[in-house]
């Protein structure tokens, strides 16, 4: 059974779901920016993404360990994660999953998951992703979240914001080719699409969505910010060590998805070996290998 666990630091609260280890609140003094998972939308929150990122074709590949069987984003979010670990203060909670009988007959591998959420200053919640192969031979994975946002932030609406009167800013001027979402995985690399042209802002408008999912590769600074243009209250994130963001939106939904991910769906133009995509890590036996990404809430 699934237990909610609540951290808090000051004003700023964050709740985990030991269900696929999931953030399901963010609020700053009792305003909630996390999306609360309205079925007629969209019904989750901020599902982690391991030991893969997107979808393979057919739910299907081949790998040095045999076939693996797995649906969109991978196993972390259909299963049950065990608190192991809360700081003192109160302001820390790490979950672990661990390889079973079941993991392996999807994906036969050993893998232990560690999950931590840390509030890590006064508007400020860092999201970790600790892999160990518990294994005897080579992993392969990819890592990544999915935290969705309420669009208007709060505040927002008070201002008089809609949806569209917010807009992306990125660390400097850039252009992004953006591969196109199709039938079972990605489009061929090089069939793209160009949201940013030479530019340090995108505004956010439905049409940023026309192909489902903007991805983005290696955006400069690894930091994105979503922000009203009337309020200045918003969502910056942080992603270092991250080379792929997805950014989505379900169709007239009022949220935004920022999503960091390590890899992302197959491409119509790989083969079907795990190995072989872009952005799987090979993690040796017995080795660690650590992500994180920082939430911060822009406004009071």
């Amino acid at each position: 059974m699934s237990t909610i666990t609540t951290i808090s630091r000051g004003g700023l609260t964050a709740s985990i779901d030991s269900m696929g280890a999931q953030l399901t609140s963010l609020a700053l003094n009792g305003n909630e920016y996390l999306w609360q998972a309205d079925p007629a939308f969209w019904g989750k929150h901020a599902p982690v993404l391991f030991p893969i990122v997107g979808n393979l074709r057919n739910d299907f590949a081949e790998s040095t360990q045999g076939p693996c069987h797995m649906g969109r984003h991978g196993l972390a979010r259909i299963n049950e994660h065990k608190l192991v670990a809360t700081s003192e203060d109160g302001s820390s909670a790490t979950f672990e999953f661990v390889s079973s009988d079941q993991t392996r007959e999807a994906f036969p591998y050993d893998f232990k998951l560690n999950m931590t959420y840390a509030l890590t200053g006064p508007a400020s919640l860092t999201q970790t992703f600790s892999v160990t192969n518990t294994g005897s031979v080579n992993l392969p994975f990819s890592v990544g979240g999915h935290p969705a946002f309420n669009i208007p932030a709060p505040g927002g609406a008070e201002a008089g914001e809609t949806f569209e009167d917010y807009e992306f800013h990125f660390a400097e001027p850039w252009t992004a080719a953006c591969p196109k979402i199709v039938a079972g995985g990605l489009a061929d690399p090089t069939d793209t699409f160009t949201p940013v042209n030479q530019a340090d802002a995108l505004p956010l408008t439905r049409d940023c969505f026309a192909y489902d999912t903007m991805i983005f590769d290696h955006v400069p600074g690894n930091t994105i910010s979503l922000v009203g243009k009337k309020s200045g209250h918003g969502i910056q994130v942080d992603f270092p060590g991250f080379d792929f963001l997805g950014v989505w939106s379900a169709p007239g939904a009022p949220f935004v998805a920022l999503e960091p991910w390590t890899g992302h769906a197959t491409y119509t133009t790989e083969d079907d070996i795990l190995e072989h995509k872009e952005g799987i890590t090979i993690l040796a036996p017995g080795k660690t290998s650590t992500s994180s990404f920082t939430i911060t809430l822009l406004g009071k």
